[in-house]
């Protein structure tokens, strides 16, 4: 059997922003080829004597063979690893480890003999950066403040995570857990995390069907929503939301419309989509995207007829936008030097105090940016 540390060197947390119900999340290094991952392990306190795999355990298994039906997407995060290890410390540094890699059969048989053993199960995941965790980037750090995405970055967001939800349907999947903190968005790219709350419904085509209607109304509840506009469909500031089986159910259902009173410039075509999302009158992917393609091309999407006009005009804005990405980068860049700056020892009280002024209005200019 072999050594936790001769496969992996677990570092810190990097769910603290939003930590899960089902497992903690470190950053970790595969000694097998020294490459970076997410290292996703059950919590210790889901851990019983009586050697049944608890529901948080069996939901490690899900994710897994559920990743691994979704590896055909290029939006949904890779499974790099699988298995159960014995430590129970909160960060695990010791101990044995059974590692399956991609072999989710084994992973599923070894369930019950290792709850036996008190083992918890872990997946190795890609690694993806916090700061593309559109909880973490949206979520406002000052009383008063409010970003949302562009509307033709959310627009090209909801094209991609429709594609996803498209594919995962055909497979009999649905994602059901929509929610910020599960969405990672550079600017181009989208990424989604966390598959165990997700179901595979194979033998009722009627709880099938319900379940992607429900699937549809998560989307524009509970992800679109707050990217078009700022804010939470529970009429709060932007949170983290329950992330046990119970919350992913029942997360939703009391939000059948959709304020957006202070986001009026929002087009017209976009708030009708989601408000017939919320009020569940989209009963397919194909019925949202054919929506979200008629709101789009008032934006230079080349779906219905577009002028020609329109697509240079989007071509420009997309352009406008890298550069806003890049700048918002080089200004958050400047920021930390100057900040190394103002608290080295020895340096002047003057020159603290100019850092110091500089460092004030570069928050004030991030608070303000235009782009979370």
């Amino acid at each position: 059997m072999a050594k936790l540390t001769d496969l992996y060197d677990l570092g810190n947390t990097i769910d603290t922003f939003a930590p899960g119900h089902y497992a903690r999340v470190y950053e970790a290094v595969d000694r097998r080829d020294s490459s970076l991952c997410a290292f996703k392990v059950m919590r210790a306190e889901h851990v019983v004597g009586d050697g049944q795999p608890r529901m948080e355990a069996m939901a490690f298994i899900n994710e897994a063979d559920l990743l691994v039906r979704m590896a055909i997407s290029p939006s949904v995060v890779r499974l790099l690893d699988c298995g159960y290890l014995s430590s129970r410390e909160e960060i695990p540094h010791a101990g044995e480890i059974e590692s399956y890699g991609l072999n989710i059969d084994l992973f599923r048989q070894g369930a019950f003999r290792y709850a036996g053993r008190g083992w918890r199960p872990y997946l190795a995941l890609e690694l993806l950066p916090r700061t593309e965790s559109l909880l973490y980037v949206m979520k406002p750090s000052s009383p008063g403040t409010r970003w949302r995405l562009p509307t033709e970055e959310g627009i090209d967001l909801a094209f991609q995570f429709g594609a996803v939800l498209r594919e995962a349907h055909q497979q009999k999947i649905v994602y059901l857990d929509h929610k910020l903190e599960h969405v990672y968005w550079d600017g181009k790219r989208l990424k989604i995390i966390d598959w165990n709350s997700s179901r595979l419904i194979e033998n009722s085509p009627t709880v099938l069907a319900q379940q992607i209607g429900a699937d549809v109304n998560h989307l524009c509840v509970g992800v679109l929503y707050p990217v078009f506009t700022g804010l939470s469909p529970k009429k709060g500031s932007l949170m983290p939301q329950p992330a046990d089986q119970a919350g992913v159910d029942s997360r939703y259902n009391d939000i059948n419309q959709l304020d957006f009173g202070l986001e009026p410039t929002l087009s017209p075509a976009v708030q009708e989509l989601l408000s017939r999302g919320a009020r569940r009158q989209i009963n397919t992917v194909d019925e949202f995207l054919n929506g979200l393609s008629r709101a789009a091309a008032d934006f230079g999407w080349n779906t219905y007829f577009t002028d020609g006009t329109l697509r240079v005009a989007r071509d420009q804005m997309r352009q406008g936008l890298e550069k806003l990405r890049e700048g918002q980068d080089s200004i958050k860049a400047a920021r930390e030097m100057l900040r190394e700056a103002a608290i080295l020892e020895g340096i002047s009280d003057n020159l603290e105090a100019e850092l110091r002024r500089l460092l004030n209005k570069i928050n004030d200019m991030l608070n303000a940016r235009a782009i979370p």
